[in-house]
């Protein structure tokens, strides 16, 4: 990705977070103050003067009650806990994560940190401080990477049980059952059909000959 992508991407994502951030009515030092960093950072990082990462962005979706595919995707759809995490610990784990998984894909594609600094168009301190958790990769450079290692973006994001990646898959269950057509969806909100979707759950889990086995036995009875 030359300069100039980088640079409309910072933008796009820029503009997508200030977007969620005024929907929420979240105020700049608010945002600041849960990635301790400046509000002339918040700025930069609305403007796309500067890079924001991976983890700041997931805080920030946290914060903003939006999922970081909208900033990735903005085909996504926008819709607290009572008690907000630590977000700063949070922060500091999340690079320390992305550094290892970082390491490893560029182990595992035999390439050491002079490749990497040459996709990233960063020094190897850089890419070496990255690694290490010290410093935070820009989320366009970790879109460079994993498309130059043939990785999805999914593969850094958080999908342990925290409270971050549990709000991004409950939105994710959210948006997929606003999908589904609205007679089912009818049929799921009623209480007295519960036992029908434990039954149903039950029967996914079968394998496909006790199936069979189960319909030519109701096949005898209505027969």
């Amino acid at each position: 990705m030359d300069e100039r992508r980088l640079a409309l991407r910072n933008r796009m994502i820029g503009v997508l977070l200030r977007d969620a951030r005024r929907r929420e009515g979240c105020t700049l030092e608010e945002c600041a103050e849960a990635l301790g960093v400046s509000k002339s950072d918040i700025e930069a990082y609305e403007e796309g003067r500067e890079p924001i990462s991976l983890p700041e962005l997931e805080v920030l979706g946290y914060v903003l009650d939006a999922p970081v595919s909208h900033f990735i995707d903005p085909h996504s759809q926008l819709t607290t806990d009572e008690r907000d995490p630590d977000f700063a610990t949070i922060l500091s784990l999340r690079r320390r994560i992305i550094g290892t998984l970082v390491r490893q894909a560029r182990l595992e594609a035999d390439l050491d940190h002079h490749d990497l600094a040459d996709w990233l168009g960063c020094t190897t301190d850089e890419v070496e401080a990255y690694e290490l958790g010290k410093r935070s990769i820009p989320v366009t450079q970790l879109e460079t990477l994993a498309r130059s290692l043939e990785l999805p973006l999914d593969y850094f994001r958080d999908e342990g049980d925290g409270p971050i990646a549990a709000r991004q898959q409950q939105r994710e269950i959210d948006r997929r059952f606003q999908d589904l057509p609205s007679n089912i969806k009818a049929f799921v909100a009623k209480p007295i059909n519960v036992k029908y979707l434990e039954l149903a759950m039950k029967l996914s889990h079968m394998p496909a000959s006790r199936l069979r086995e189960i319909a030519e036995g109701l096949l005898e009875i209505t027969y």
